[in-house]
């Protein structure tokens, strides 16, 4: 049982340095420069680390070897740990702690497995509460209480873990392999209906499905820009959506927590961008540009400079051309007018241009009904995977929590 093992402060029996501060580099002129993004996953591509000048002294102090775990000491990765099993003439950089553990105390696998429970990730929060970018010093460290049963037991408790860790390795990366099936599923589908496959579509393939542009079949509504569009001091409490960018969910709906509200008043002075009943809202510009939202369930209200309204007419429903702008089709014609650009914007005009194949109405509203079915299959089977992804992760932190209160089997 614990209540045997010896607890023992980290500096105690560990020699813990801080990382080098250098420039990194990429040519090969010194050794390897370990930073904490070169590790993902708990993996180091040592070919894609850099490379950086330090001095003969600097590198005797800063070098990593075999055993050594690299403790990640600021900012949103404070606490991240990688146990060094082999690499090349490396030294860490200075966002990094070394911890070279005394092996006659401790083993580093050992040591490493503990970084990884939840008593340790309890420790790391306390110690960065109040800490500027939330950082965890090299004193704090030393100080962290390690438990630590004789070396025998730490043998055990190693192999034990490693075996059932391996299992469940394998469990989780079958179940994100099928979550990651179970979220293509929808997609597939949703390029092989709009494209209109001969063995999919009811009323012929897509080579007899006219292509069209969406100028030919939708209207393109912007907002007012003028003089009279809304400040932020102008929001009110309750009155009229002011719909922006930042509303728009994953699933095309409007987000009621973010929405703004502008007053009767205000929107009555604004001389257009005003949505309808069965209206979208497509964004044009930045990093969440091609976004879409069914305006529904409002039925009035005006968007912000960096939405524009597609009104679908009469050839097209509104759920039929909202799978069209949100599948890789949509996002294929967006690329064609923005290309590589670092801060993408549209133009009404060049939507107007996007083509799209346009099957009769009554195949649209199969496609819509069919396309809805597989979106909820796949949801359900994503929610399914992802419990059970949690349940492995779950499982992995009892084990842990029993290996380390001396409950290990």
């Amino acid at each position: 049982m614990r209540e045997n093992w010896d607890v023992r402060p980290l500096g105690q029996f560990s020699e813990i340095k801080y990382g080098y501060t250098a420039k990194a580099d990429s040519e090969p002129v010194g050794p390897r420069f370990l930073r904490i993004t070169d590790i993902q996953n708990g993996e180091v591509n040592w070919n894609q680390v850099p490379f950086c000048k330090v001095s003969e002294k600097d590198h005797a102090k800063h070098s990593v070897r075999e055993g050594d775990i690299v403790f990640a000491r600021t900012g949103a990765t404070t606490g991240k740990s990688f146990l060094i099993r082999e690499a090349p003439d490396t030294v860490c950089a200075s966002y990094l702690i070394k911890v070279r553990p005394n092996t006659k105390t401790v083993l580093p696998d050992f040591l490493n497995i503990y970084f990884q429970t939840s008593e340790y990730w309890d420790a790391i929060a306390l110690g960065t509460e109040g800490a500027a970018q939330g950082g965890f010093n090299a004193s704090k460290l030393g100080a962290l209480p390690i438990p630590l049963p004789p070396l025998e037991e730490q043998q055990r408790i190693v192999a034990v873990l490693a075996e059932a860790f391996e299992g469940l390795a394998r469990a989780r990366a079958h179940a994100e392999a099928n979550l990651q099936n179970a979220r293509e599923l929808f997609e597939r589908a949703l390029l092989s209906l709009l494209v209109g496959e001969p063995d999919v579509a009811t009323e012929g393939s897509s080579d007899k499905w006219p292509e069209v542009e969406l100028k030919e079949i939708v209207s393109f509504h912007n907002g007012d820009r003028g003089k009279n569009y809304p400040n932020k001091s102008e929001y009110v409490a309750d009155g009229v959506p002011w719909l922006n960018t930042g509303q728009i969910m994953p699933d095309g709906s409007l987000s009621p927590s973010k929405m703004n509200f502008i007053s009767e008043e205000k929107f009555e002075s604004l001389g257009g961008g005003k949505i309808q009943p069965g209206d979208l809202v497509f964004c044009l510009r930045g990093a969440t540009i091609g976004k879409t939202a069914f305006v529904a369930p409002y039925e009035i209200g005006a968007v912000a400079s960096s939405l524009m309204i597609i009104r679908p007419g009469e050839q097209i429903s509104d759920r039929y051309l909202y799978y069209f702008l949100t599948s890789d089709l949509g996002k294929g014609e967006i690329s064609k007018f923005i290309g590589g650009a670092a801060q993408p914007n549209l133009a009404g005009k060049s939507v107007g241009k996007f083509k799209i194949r346009l099957p009769p109405n009554g195949e649209q509203a199969r496609i819509v009904a069919e396309l809805d079915q597989i979106k909820q299959n796949s949801q359900t089977l994503q929610e399914h995977f992802k419990t059970k992804i949690d349940d492995i992760d779950d499982l992995r932190q009892s084990i842990l929590q029993k290996a380390f209160a001396g409950e290990l089997t």
